[in-house]
């Protein structure tokens, strides 16, 4: 999506200081990083990424966490650990989520989600 539907405008439009990130898109990142081919070139884009957003701890969802897995799973509609985690973080923190993705995180309860995708 790299360079694709103007996302550094929308973001910028946001404002740095109105978006946030979970502590697992963090490690997300990180990880996205160490597998890249321009490792010291993205390690610095992302360093400088997080210079504007605020990253939010996940502690405070983990309950949220437990309890969403746990209906999903009876559902038998799970979401991987780190999206889940992703998603409680937001609802937690009242925020909204955006993600192009919607259709795999509307399944958590009581969740924001906008794409800005579209």
């Amino acid at each position: 999506m790299k360079g694709k539907f103007a996302l550094n405008e929308k973001f910028n439009k946001a404002g740095a200081e109105n978006c946030f990130i979970s502590e697992m898109t963090l490690a997300e990142l990180k990880f996205g990083v160490e597998k890249s081919q321009k490792r010291e070139k993205n390690k610095k884009t992302l360093e400088y990424f997080l210079t504007g957003v605020q990253v939010l701890p996940i502690f405070h969802s983990l309950d949220m966490y437990a309890k969403e897995k746990a209906r999903l799973q009876k559902a038998g509609t799970t979401i991987d650990d780190f999206d889940l985690l992703i998603g409680v973080t937001s609802v937690t923190y009242n925020l909204m989520m955006v993600t192009n993705n919607t259709n795999h995180f509307n399944r958590i309860n009581g969740i924001e989600l906008e794409d800005w995708t579209k």
